[in-house]
């Protein structure tokens, strides 16, 4: 079978026990997503029907009710009708569809995070719209680079939420990180600054920088991501090394919109999807990858410190499925 691998995947992620837990929860995240794609697949071929034109076209008004969207469905539906000779049935279909997303979700091979830092500091920008999770995110990713044995640095740049500063300082401590933080409404790229000036003089390997998810209006925030993109330039010549963007899974194609806004803005080089947890469609995955030349680096299925992991598009499509 074409895609023995997936049962593979499923019966034992490599004999992990915590894999098999932190599957077994994805796969609970995405349980609107399999229902329509197990299910709802399922009766497309009650009473024996035939893969024709009618079919190809209920198939495609699915996907695109998994938030998998209009173009990527399309796509989709193009790539399986090549194919319609070898589908008999639901079975068939499905690892049809499989073969494809995985395809999709492929293309942008994820690379470990610890695997190709070279620079020190390695200075990630990490920017995102309030609300999706990004403050939480950078506190995740401090945890699991001080689990490396990785020297972190937080950088509290998102000056106009004093919340924001706070929240991070409790990651921080958690995390076993250093923090630099201004006051409130100072300069978020006098605080990135400072933040690059205290890495280098204290030997730090990973500096996470965070932004402002929300100023007056959308140019506003642009010009602001912009400014401190440039001032930590100024300071060390090749940073940021990474701009990673959060996005919220739950809002759907609105984070595909958001997705294309920074990177026409900023050039975002890797993208961390959180709340696949049970709230969202998952199709969302495989739309923005489908339409990005991005890298989805991670994927977040809940509020513990150890539910940010490395996306790995074999266990996704393991749990889409």
């Amino acid at each position: 079978m074409v895609f023995s691998w997936l049962k593979k995947n499923k019966d034992d992620q490599s004999g992990s026990a915590e894999s098999i837990g932190f599957l077994k929860r994805l796969t609970q995240g995405l349980a609107k997503t399999r229902e329509i794609l197990t299910t709802d697949i399922d009766r497309l071929f009650t009473g024996n029907r035939k893969v024709d034109d009618n079919l190809l076209e209920e198939l495609e008004e699915l996907l695109i009710t998994s938030d998998i969207g209009v173009q990527t469905s399309m796509g989709l539906i193009e790539s399986i009708s090549k194919k319609t000779a070898k589908i008999s049935g639901p079975d068939q279909l499905k690892d049809a569809l499989k073969e494809e997303i995985f395809s999709i979700l492929n293309m942008h091979s994820p690379v470990p995070s610890s695997g190709k830092i070279s620079s020190k500091p390695h200075v990630i920008m990490v920017i995102g719209v309030n609300g999706v999770g990004k403050t939480t995110t950078i506190g995740k990713l401090a945890a699991k680079y001080a689990r490396e044995g990785k020297k972190v640095l937080i950088v509290a740049s998102d000056t106009f939420r004093a919340a924001a500063i706070e929240q991070l300082s409790i990651w921080a401590d958690r995390a076993g990180a250093e923090i630099v933080k201004h006051r409130d409404n100072a300069d978020p790229a006098a605080v990135a600054y400072d933040g690059i000036e205290a890495a280098i003089a204290r030997g730090i390997d990973i500096v996470l920088v965070d932004t402002a998810g929300r100023l007056h209006t959308k140019v506003n925030l642009m010009e602001e991501l912009k400014k401190i993109k440039r001032t930590i330039s100024k300071k060390l010549l090749d940073a940021p090394h990474e701009i990673l963007l959060v996005l919220d899974a739950t809002t759907g194609q609105n984070a595909l919109s958001q997705a294309k806004l920074f990177h026409d803005a900023l050039g975002v080089t890797g993208i961390a999807i959180t709340k696949l947890d049970g709230t969202a469609k998952g199709g969302i995955v495989v739309s923005i990858s489908s339409s990005l030349p991005i890298q989805l680096k991670y994927i977040g299925i809940g509020e513990k410190i150890d539910d940010l992991r490395e996306f790995d598009p074999k266990q996704f499509v393991a749990a889409l499925f």
